[in-house]
């Protein structure tokens, strides 16, 4: 992969999250590029499935079953991926963990699990990325935030509030890495219909007193402006764009993919 083009170059790439959702549909979507991907995920059964998706791209694939919270599960994951392909273009930091919760009510296991995983393993496996990327002289990082990271959601605090550490982890990491020739960006996705966004709102709706959870969702929908839920594979090319085709001039970018619903 080289700087500067702004044309389409196979590189190696790294996805956290990958066994499902928009790391799935990411990791697909990059190795029908032409890409080599790391995939990273907890659960080994659907990591499994989602590498021979990728792998019917005839593209090479490994799959890393870690949990990202541990000391070394973040910086674990980019040495494996370094040993695998010698050297690695992208990283896509997509895992992500969130739990409704009461302000009033809120609990210390559900702060330190939301922190650990999309603060601590991003922020660590961004420097661990950026070390290698820095050695190499290119690079790109895309980060994976949300429009909550500046809205007020005392029932998601916790989520919200770990994913505008993620902004600032963002632009933090893309001054840092600029100088290097490595692009830090991140992308803030809306609704999307993925298994956790499923059990938020199935949460929402029983903290909010609502039985009908169908009626919740679709008046939740009606707030967005295009009038429509995301799908994944439509951000996952947004999040392609910014790893293989996005002039190298930008960096620091946070890209609003919300359909209007974050227009702060």
């Amino acid at each position: 992969m080289h700087e500067g083009s702004g044309r389409s170059h196979p590189g190696t790439t790294l996805v956290t999250g990958a066994a499902g959702g928009l790391g799935r549909s990411v990791a697909v979507g990059l190795a029908a590029r032409g890409c080599s991907v790391a995939m990273v995920d907890i659960d080994g059964k659907a990591l499994a499935e989602a590498a021979e998706a990728c792998r019917e791209s005839g593209v090479q694939v490994i799959e890393i079953i870690t949990d990202l919270t541990t000391d070394d599960g973040a910086s674990g994951a980019i040495r494996q991926s370094v040993e695998a392909f010698g050297h690695l273009d992208i990283l896509v930091n997509n895992a992500g963990y969130g739990t409704v919760e009461a302000f009033t009510d809120m609990t210390a296991a559900a702060w330190d699990r939301t922190l650990a995983l999309n603060v601590k393993a991003l922020a660590l496996g961004c420097a661990a990325a950026g070390q290698h990327m820095k050695e190499r002289g290119s690079g790109r990082i895309i980060n994976v935030t949300s429009p909550a990271s500046r809205m007020a959601l005392p029932n998601y605090t916790a989520y919200a509030a770990s994913k505008a550490a993620v902004d600032a982890i963002t632009r933090a990491g893309a001054i840092a890495l600029a100088p290097f020739g490595v692009r830090v960006n991140s992308l803030a996705p809306g609704m999307m219909d993925t298994p956790m966004q499923r059990v938020t709102e199935a949460q929402l709706a029983a903290l909010n007193g609502r039985e009908d959870v169908d009626a919740f969702l679709a008046e939740r929908t009606a707030r967005v402006p295009i009038g429509r839920r995301v799908e994944c594979d439509e951000v996952a090319k947004g999040v392609i764009w910014l790893a293989l085709d996005a002039p190298s001039y930008i960096t620091a970018e946070r890209l609003n993919f919300s359909g209007g619903l974050d227009r702060d």
